[in-house]
């Protein structure tokens, strides 16, 4: 099996870049993604210990997009690591976005009762670069404003929530469109995140399709056996690669383990050969 959807403390989890390989290989994942949100900074780290340990390593990342729904939209970028590319060029903008946003999220939660500095974040996150809303939820949980990083999420820091500051997004098209001009490969993650089901899911994703997109994420850490069964007819009405991937944030998302998700996860190895196949230089 493989796992290609995890993070380390370059973005918002807690282990960092050289452990994700371990816990692969403690899993029995034959590859694994490394996929922080808005950089690439952590591949070399983890490529390194994955050639140590005999594991296909996956360069990643993964790049927040404008909304096409009420909820939010994610996309994972496949096989990418090259520092000098346009797509590492929107990444540096996009982590400066997400700076100015994380100063603006303080002042809001600050400003709605939560007693929570940004100081306070940066020390959770272990410095500014990787901070993000995760780092606030569990803030907001230490100083009792939230019983869990998920309840932070649901009361305050998502879409029309009223902590929720938006910051600057690519298109989903735009990030297809750089992944494709850097050698890579984009998928959507975890779809029902966007807050759209039915024919209005697949609506999106078809439109997804036609601007580019290789896969689905449909093998996800958190969703149930019929959520996987109906994305996965998603994907083989709009000839997309089924991808999957646990989503792994260390303590930050407890609950999911690397290769095993909830512990029914299992994602085959033949899936990261169909990605291989929809990449443009193929």
């Amino acid at each position: 099996m493989i796992d290609l959807h995890t993070h380390s403390t370059v973005s918002d989890g807690s282990d960092p870049p050289e452990r994700i390989p371990e816990l692969a290989a403690e899993a029995g994942c034959r590859a694994v993604a490394l996929t922080d949100h808005d950089s690439l900074a952590g591949i070399g780290a983890a490529r390194r210990r994955a050639d140590q340990l005999g594991i296909t390593f996956v360069p990643g990342c993964e790049v927040s997009c404008r909304p096409m729904g009420p909820g939010g939209m994610h996309v994972l970028v496949y096989f990418v690591d090259d520092e000098g590319t346009e797509l590492s060029e929107e990444l540096g903008r996009l982590r400066e976005d997400r700076r100015r946003r994380n100063l603006a999220l303080a002042e809001r939660l600050a400003s709605l009762g939560i007693p929570l500095t940004y100081d306070m974040v940066v020390t959770e996150a272990g410095g500014e670069e990787g901070m993000g809303r995760p780092h606030f939820a569990s803030v907001m949980v230490q100083v009792g404003a939230a019983e869990s990083v998920d309840d932070a999420f649901d009361r305050y820091l998502t879409n029309s929530r009223p902590g929720f500051v938006p910051k600057s997004r690519l298109s989903a098209a735009d990030v297809a469109r750089l992944a494709g001009g850097a050698g890579g490969v984009a998928v959507l993650a975890h779809p029902f995140s966007n807050g759209l089901d039915g024919a209005d899911l697949a609506r999106m994703v078809g439109e997804l399709a036609g601007a580019g997109f290789a896969g689905l994420e449909v093998d996800y850490g958190r969703y149930s056996p019929r959520q996987r069964q109906r994305l996965g007819n998603i994907a083989r009405r709009f000839d997309l690669v089924a991808t999957g991937g646990s989503d792994y944030h260390g303590t930050l998302k407890p609950d999911l383990a690397v290769g095993t998700g909830r512990g029914d996860l299992k994602v085959p190895d033949r899936i990261l050969a169909q990605l291989e196949g929809r990449r443009p230089d193929r």
